[in-house]
Formats: structure tokens, C-alpha cells, sequence
């Protein structure tokens, strides 16, 4: 059922699905929208655009239907971070384009780059430690 949410209403009203480098396009465009005072701390952050979450990661968060999650941010928030961590292996954020793709048309009045930036800004928000209130002024900063 789900293959058919993708397939059928893309072909019709949205043409070719975005490819995972399309997007990791989009996503760093919207990083880059980003305030200066938070692109100057996100240095080392590494992105990455898979197609799912791999079931290790799903089990792990309790999360049954894999196209629940379209982000992840791993690593340590900012404020957490110390001396101690020095070595680690570097913070990154995931997004997952299936579920993305899926929510994006099951939305329908969204557009796929605003879709993007709202979960790269919730999972920079995390990389911060924000309140989603925050990560709200955040995304309404990064237009």
C-alpha cells in the first residue's frame, strides 16, 4: 500500500522522485540558510541521505513502521560536549528518503524543500539542544 502512496501521485502530480544525492542538495542548501551564529558550530557535522533507517536503528527507538522516521541527529548536543569527547567519532544527521518522500505527498500542500529544511532544522535543533519552540524560531530564521 504504501509503494502506491510513492509511485502513483508522484508519476501524476510531482514527476521523478528525488534521488538521495537530489536531496542531500536540498538539505545542505537549508543548512546553509542557517543563522551564522549556528553554522559556525556545525563545522565537523556530517550528513548523509539513506533510504530507510536500518532495522537495528528502529528496534533500538521503538519504532515499528520505518517511514515514521524521516530524521536522526547522533551525536552529542552541543552543550554536552567537553574535552572528555575528544576523538568520537563526529556528529552526524540522517535523513531517511523514503518516509520524507511518503510524508511529502501525504501532505500535498508542502513543498519537498520546505519539507527538508523543517527536518534538517529538528535535528540541527538537537545538535543545539533546542526546545522544539526554538527549533520553531530556528526554522521560521531559516525561511
Amino acid at each position: 500500500m504504501r509503494s502506491g502512496l510513492i509511485q502513483s501521485p508522484m508519476a501524476r502530480n510531482f514527476g521523478i522522485a528525488p534521488s538521495a544525492d537530489e536531496m542531500e542538495k536540498l538539505a545542505r542548501q537549508a543548512l546553509a540558510r542557517l543563522p551564522d551564529q549556528f553554522l559556525s558550530h556545525l563545522g565537523d557535522i556530517v550528513l548523509q541521505v539513506e533510504e530507510f533507517a536500518d532495522e537495528h536503528l528502529l528496534a533500538e527507538m521503538e519504532i515499528e513502521d520505518p517511514f515514521a522516521l524521516t530524521g536522526l541527529y547522533e551525536g552529542l548536543p552541543l552543550h554536552a560536549k567537553s574535552i572528555d569527547h575528544s576523538g568520537t567519532m563526529p556528529d552526524r544527521i540522517r535523513l531517511f528518503r523514503r518516509p520524507i518522500l511518503d510524508e511529502w505527498v501525504a501532505r500535498g500542500d508542502e513543498t519537498l524543500e520546505r519539507l527538508i529544511a523543517h527536518v534538517v532544522v529538528h535535528e540541527v535543533g538537537h545538535h543545539f539542544g533546542l526546545s522544539d519552540e526554538a527549533m520553531h524560531a530556528l526554522e521560521e530564521a531559516a525561511g
